[in-house]
């Protein structure tokens, strides 16, 4: 009994020292992990998901049905253009005329928007076209004829006459796409073709550094690379959002964002083609405060012809809406005017002096366009002109602030019947051309009728 006793006290007395060298050689503070019965306390939040399950997520982001609904719609585009070069040692050493033409080939993507086969695209995928040939997925080729264009918008309209009904994407409204909604990218880069890329709306309304024309580009993360412009940017359903257009990029490649020319745009551009022969721009008649940096566009004069004067609007009014959809800068102003017609009506919500203000507001056309390359602007000629020069068509220099044309005799008053020896039949034709020609390594011919009747030509390098 004694030698129990004895071993439980040896036992006590070892638990003893080895508790207090415990304590001695490490930290006084224990951690201990253990699970709590009672529950943490939680924050309740006014959030409702709008996703049920984790299969609801995994739905959203499936992107199988879009993908094979645009594939079969998404075409190659390969462009055929003759080159001249010319060497000069031949020139010099008499070896024929010192020219040599040559095939050049571009490539790119189009959409088919109908059945009977209309295929929307880029106008630079297109530009300077001798032969035009359409690759569908199935790899069957077809001709192309081009029904029209519109470089300012960087849109041109080609159609394919096939023997069966083609697929096609139908437009969405790209004014309810929302920034982070999912899209995909679907086109021919690098000639890969029927390549689909995810990504999401990254901004709406984006302006681009250095670009004159479109000012109202969705911008994307989805890939876009060399060969799809021309492609399809769509929502999740499938339908056309966009025409992608352009990369952000110092290599040539994609590194991370993509721009695409919004459908309702491409859509109205399209529309106009094929029911006027060109684009039928339509503004408020206003000009635009640039130096108001501001949420909203701020008016800085109202011309005293259009719907702008007529409706009431005034100098210092800053626009905020255009039929319920924000404006927060110029960029979107334009965008959603670019995508309306001359003559339609639209309700402007203007913030007067923290007054907020709705004003039906019925779109003028467009009747004046400046060429930025040699800084004029043009309008068509009128009917008296017409007759009194008896020409078909021309355009007027209604302003001239180049000094160098001017030396030369070109004034204002001056009519522009042809451009590089193709007669010119409207102002916005003229513009786009001037612009396209000058400065690109070749001469710039202009033919036209001076301000005393007499016929004229002249030749800019």
């Amino acid at each position: 009994m004694k030698k129990a006793f004895s071993f439980l006290g040896m036992a006590i007395l070892g638990g003893a020292l080895t508790l207090g060298g415990y304590k001695m050689l490490f930290n006084e503070q224990i951690v201990v992990e253990r699970t709590v019965d009672n529950p943490i306390e939680t924050v309740r939040a006014n959030y409702n998901s709008s996703y049920k399950s984790t299969g609801a997520v995994e739905t959203s982001t499936d992107f199988t049905v879009a993908a094979d609904k645009t594939v079969h719609a998404v075409v190659h585009v390969k462009n055929t253009a003759i080159r001249t070069q010319t060497n000069r040692a031949d020139l010099y050493f008499g070896r024929g005329s010192g020219q040599r033409q040559y095939e050049q080939v571009g490539t790119g993507s189009g959409v088919i928007i109908s059945a009977d086969g209309y295929i929307v695209t880029n106008n630079h995928v297109i530009d300077g076209a001798s032969a035009l040939e359409i690759t569908l997925n199935n790899k069957k080729k077809y001709k192309a004829e081009l029904i029209g264009r519109d470089a300012a918008n960087d849109i041109a309209l080609l159609k394919i006459n096939a023997d069966v009904d083609l697929p096609y994407v139908p437009f969405a409204n790209s004014d309810n796409i929302k920034i982070g909604e999912w899209v995909l990218a679907v086109g021919n880069p690098y000639n890969l073709t029927s390549t689909v890329t995810a990504g999401i709306i990254s901004a709406k309304g984006r302006d681009l550094e250095g670009n004159n024309n479109i000012e109202s580009f969705i911008q994307t993360d989805a890939a876009v690379n060399p060969g799809n412009s021309g492609g399809a940017l769509v929502n999740s359903r499938g339908e056309l959002i966009g025409i992608n257009t352009a990369i952000s990029s110092k290599t040539g490649s994609f590194i991370g964002y993509s721009f695409a020319v919004p459908s309702n745009i491409a859509k109205k551009v399209i529309d106009d083609i094929l029911e006027f022969g060109a684009v039928q721009e339509a503004i408020l008649g206003i000009t635009v405060d640039a130096k108001y940096q501001e949420e909203g566009v701020k008016v800085s004069d109202v011309s005293n012809e259009g719907g702008a004067i007529k409706a009431g609007l005034k100098s210092g009014d800053i626009i905020t809406k255009i039929n319920n959809v924000k404006i927060s800068k110029f960029s979107e102003l334009r965008g959603q005017l670019t995508a309306k017609r001359p003559g339609e009506s639209v309700s402007i919500t203007v913030n007067r002096d923290g007054v907020f203000l709705v004003k039906e507001v019925k779109l003028s056309k467009k009747v004046a366009y400046t060429s930025t390359s040699i800084n004029v602007i043009l309008k068509d000629v009128s009917k008296s002109d017409k007759s009194k020069y008896n020409i078909t068509s021309g355009v007027k220099i209604i302003k001239n602030q180049n000094k160098y044309l001017i030396y030369y005799g070109v004034e204002e008053g001056f009519i522009i019947t042809k451009i590089n020896k193709n007669p010119i039949t409207s102002a916005q034709e003229a513009s786009e051309l001037l612009d396209a020609s000058l400065g690109k390594g070749k001469p710039l011919y202009i033919e036209g009728i001076n301000l005393k009747g007499e016929r004229e030509r002249y030749v800019f390098r």
